[in-house]
C-alpha cells in the first residue's frame, strides 16, 4: 500500500478522504524550534527523520552550524521571542513552536509571541521549581499546549527505578496498568537456555518477553526463541504480574529504604520530594555550599552533606557501602559514570547516572552501571509522541512511547478508534509489517497477553514494541 504525503494544514475533506479510502497518509508539518542546545538539537534530528519540515532559530552562530552541517533542517540566527524573526522563519504557516532556549522566562514569552501570530500548538521547556508549582494556571495564561520539564520527568523515572530496584529500566502504560521493565539475565537465572514457549508454560503466561537486547542487536522473539546468559529481556505484563515473575526466576526484590544522591541540582529536588513521599531516607553530596543552604531549607527532611562527591574517602565516610542505592546526577557525565561504579563497587545495590551525552551508549551499558538515565531523551520522546498525536488527530493517536535501546526500537500505545481497520479480526489472521509486535491489550480493566485468537476492540489501548520502525498510527502495523 502506498503513502500519500500531505502537509499537517492541509483540507480536512482531504484528510478524512484518505483516512476513509484506507489510504496511509505521511503527514509533514512545520515546526520551528527555538534553542539550539543539547535538547533543541535532539528534537530537530528526531523530528526531522520523520518527514517533519524543520526551522530552528538560535543566537549561537556555532550551534546552528553544526545543526545546518549535519541535519536536515533551515537554520535562522536571530532573537526567538522576536516577531521579526519569527516571521522570517514563517511563524504564520507553521503548526508548531518548541521553546527549548536555557531561560524559562524566554521559552514561554516565545510561545506567547508565537500564539499572537498565529501558530495552533507551542511547546515550552519549563525546569524552574517555582513555575512546577504553578503549571496549569502558566498553561492557561499563556496558552501553552505542552510544558516539558527535563529534571522532574527524569527525576520521576528515577524513582520507578528505585522502586523496583532488578530494573536496568521502567515504563509504563495505560495509566500504570501495564509497565515493561528491562532485565539483565545473569548466571543462575532459570530463564537461561528456556525457549520462551517454555517460560510461558513453566513460570508464567501472564507476562511477554516482547524484546531481547543480545550483542548490541535488538530481536523480537517468537515462542521458539531461546534465551541465553547475559541477554537484556524486555517483559511487558501487569505490575504485580511482573513482580510475581521476578521472584519466580530468582530476582530478589528488597524494598530501598536509603538513597544517596550525588548532585543537588533540579534533578535531585525533584527526586528527593518523591523519595520522600515513599518515605525512603535521602542523603544528598553537593560541592557548593550555597546550593546546600538552599536545600537545608528546601528539603527539611533529608540530610544534606557539603563535599565533593567524586571524592572516594567523603564517600566511604559518609558510609557509602550501606546505602540501598546511589544515585548520581551532577552536570558532569565523567563524574556522575566514575562515581557510579565506585558505588558499584562498594555493594551498593541499585546505582544510577545520569548523563547527558549519548554517542557512547553500547559503551556506557558494558560498565556494570545498573540504570543509566538521560534527561535530554526523556525530554524528546514526550515531544515526539505529543507531535505524532497531532498527525494522527482522525487516525490513532499515540497515547505513550518510549525509545528503548538508544533507539533501535520503540514501545508505543494507542487507542483503538473507529478508524482502525482490523477491529476484531483474530491476530492470527492479520499480516504484519515485519519487526511488530502485539505485546499487550487493555480492554476497561483488563490486561491481555495475546494470542492469535484475540482480536483488538474499539476502545482498547493497544501496546506495541516495533523495531527500527516509526509507527505513527496503529493501522501502520499491518503489511
Amino acid at each position: 500500500m502506498t503513502k500519500r504525503a500531505v502537509y499537517w494544514d492541509s483540507p480536512l475533506w482531504l484528510v478524512s478522504r484518505l483516512f476513509r479510502h484506507g489510504e496511509r497518509i505521511d503527514i509533514i508539518m512545520k515546526i520551528i524550534i527555538i534553542g539550539d542546545g543539547k535538547v533543541g538539537y535532539s528534537l530537530a534530528e528526531n523530528l526531522s527523520k520523520e518527514n517533519n519540515d524543520i526551522t530552528i532559530i538560535d543566537k549561537n552562530s556555532e550551534a546552528l552550524q553544526k545543526a545546518a552541517e549535519n541535519l536536515d533542517v533551515m537554520c535562522i540566527r536571530g532573537n526567538g521571542a522576536s516577531t521579526k524573526i519569527l516571521l522570517e522563519a514563517g511563524i504564520k504557516q507553521s503548526d508548531l513552536l518548541i521553546a527549548a532556549t536555557t531561560s524559562d522566562e524566554v521559552n514561554m514569552l516565545c510561545c506567547l509571541t508565537a500564539k499572537k501570530l498565529g501558530v495552533s500548538h507551542t511547546i515550552a521547556r519549563i525546569r524552574d521549581p517555582e513555575y512546577a508549582q504553578e503549571l496549569s494556571q502558566l498553561k492557561a495564561e499563556i496558552d501553552l499546549d505542552m510544558v516539558i520539564n527535563p529534571e522532574q520527568a527524569a527525576a520521576d523515572e528515577i524513582a520507578r527505578l528505585l522502586k523496583f530496584p532488578p530494573a536496568i529500566n521502567v515504563e509504563m502504560f495505560a495509566r500504570e496498568r501495564v509497565e515493561m521493565v528491562e532485565i539483565k539475565v545473569t548466571q543462575g537465572l532459570p530463564v537461561s537456555g528456556m525457549q520462551l514457549k517454555d517460560i510461558s508454560k513453566k513460570i508464567s503466561p501472564s507476562i511477554l518477553i516482547g524484546a531481547v537486547l543480545r550483542n548490541a542487536e535488538i530481536i523480537i522473539p517468537n515462542g521458539e526463541f531461546k534465551i541465553q546468559e547475559n541477554d537484556t529481556l524486555y517483559i511487558i505484563g501487569q505490575p504485580s504480574k511482573v513482580f510475581d515473575f521476578c521472584k519466580r526466576i530468582g530476582m530478589h526484590v528488597q524494598k530501598i529504604k536509603n538513597v544517596m544522591i550525588m548532585g543537588g541540582g533540579r534533578l535531585t529536588y525533584y527526586l528527593a520530594q518523591y523519595l520522600d513521599e515513599a518515605e525512603i531516607r535521602v542523603k544528598i553530596i553537593e560541592i557548593k555550599r550555597e546550593r546546600c543552604v538552599e536545600l537545608n531549607e528546601l528539603l527539611p527532611r533529608a540530610l544534606i552533606i557539603c563535599g565533593d562527591g567524586t571524592d572516594e574517602s567523603l564517600l566511604h565516610s559518609e558510609n557509602l557501602g550501606s546505602m540501598g542505592a546511589f544515585v548520581s546526577v551532577t552536570g558532569r557525565d565523567e563524574d556522575n559514570l566514575i562515581s557510579a561504579l565506585l558505588a558499584k563497587q562498594c555493594g551498593v545495590q541499585k546505582v544510577v547516572a545520569k548523563v547527558n551525552r549519548i554517542n557512547h551508549f553500547g559503551v556506557i551499558s558494558s560498565m556494570g552501571i545498573d540504570s543509566v538515565v538521560c534527561p535530554k531523551l526523556i525530554t524528546t520522546d514526550h515531544i515526539l509522541r505529543y507531535v505524532r498525536g497531532m498527525k494522527n488527530a482522525l487516525g490513532n493517536p499515540v497515547n505513550t512511547l518510549y525509545r528503548i535501546i538508544g533507539g533501535q526500537a520503540e514501545a508505543l500505545e494507542f487507542t483503538a478508534d473507529e478508524f482502525t481497520r482490523f477491529l476484531n479480526v483474530p491476530l492470527k489472521n492479520l499480516k504484519l509489517v515485519p519487526g511488530v509486535l502485539v505485546a499487550a491489550i487493555v480492554r476497561r480493566n483488563n490486561t491481555i497477553i495475546p494470542h492469535g485468537n484475540d482480536a483488538i476492540e474499539a476502545g482498547d489501548s493497544v501496546i506495541l514494541i516495533a523495531k527500527e520502525k516509526r509507527l505513527s498510527d496503529l493501522n501502520d502495523i499491518l503489511g
